[in-house]
């Protein structure tokens, strides 16, 4: 308290200008319209910057929220689509129906990525959700863009997945102007680049055209993008084109996932090594 009363005691001239200079601004801004309105609009000018930048602030600190509020939105968006596309699916002979389990068989689980790997010839990612989240081995994992890999180990929290930037990775893919279907593979350089490999050259593939996965995968739902193909090129001796997409995920800027899981998947499975066996 006393320093205070020191303080004033030792600045006491320069306080009472001070407090003249405010008086005489008030008196002028009162007493005269046009200072008036100018001290009224710079005023709303500098209090309506300051509030911007207090909401822009409050919003910055509010962006985990938003997007985990958007991802499972996401998520409830992708669990439909899927059950209306495989419901009413586009290319179906009149009269089919499928049933009402099978159509209703993926479900999404939301999870964020840890850790991503993209300049390796095998790359790998770690999401935050395990084996107390429902996630198991084999279950595949896409974005909200495209496809992303396969779940290869679980810890209780964790998960490791094969991303599709891998060697030993692909996925049943189909060209959908042309409905081929080949199986996406990474060549192992480019992480924005995949290689279409087994397409038949004896159709035509144009520059542009969409590639999802395949009905033919029992890891994936069907329609989910894979890339657009950049470019096309084919040799006098092969069968096959030489297709080059552009991924559908950008690995780089991967922060949430979904884990997909197939419900009737160990059905589909046990009944296939029934047949291998029988063979």
């Amino acid at each position: 308290m006393l320093q205070l009363v020191d303080f004033v005691v030792r600045n006491r001239f320069f306080l009472v200008f001070v407090l003249l200079e405010v008086l005489s601004v008030w008196l002028i801004v009162r007493s005269n319209t046009y200072w008036g309105a100018t001290y009224f609009n710079t005023s709303n000018y500098y209090v309506a910057k300051t509030l911007a930048f207090s909401n822009s602030a409050r919003e910055f600190t509010k962006l985990d929220e938003i997007n985990a509020d958007l991802a499972a939105e996401n998520a409830r968006l992708h669990a439909q689509v899927t059950s209306l596309t495989q419901r009413q699916p586009l290319d179906a002979p009149a009269g089919y129906v499928p049933d009402s389990a099978f159509a209703s068989r993926f479900t999404y689980t939301i999870a964020k990525v840890v850790d991503n790997e993209t300049s390796k010839a095998n790359n790998v990612l770690t999401i935050d959700k395990g084996a107390v989240d429902g996630v198991k081995p084999g279950m595949g994992v896409i974005s909200a863009t495209g496809v992303v890999g396969k779940v290869r180990f679980c810890s209780a929290n964790y998960s490791v997945v094969t991303s599709i930037l891998h060697s030993q990775f692909m996925v049943s893919t189909k060209l959908v102007r042309s409905k081929e279907i080949g199986y996406a593979k990474w060549p192992g350089k480019d992480p924005n680049l995949i290689d279409l490999i087994d397409v038949s050259k004896y159709t035509k593939i144009f520059k542009g055209d969409t590639a999802v996965t395949s009905d033919q995968n029992s890891v994936f739902p069907p329609g989910i993008m894979v890339g657009k193909v950049q470019n096309v090129a084919v040799h006098p001796n092969q069968t096959f084109y030489n297709i080059t997409l552009r991924l559908a995920t950008d690995f780089r800027n991967l922060s949430y996932v979904y884990v997909v899981q197939n419900q009737q998947l160990v059905e589909q499975e046990d009944l296939k090594a029934r047949t291998l066996e029988k063979r």
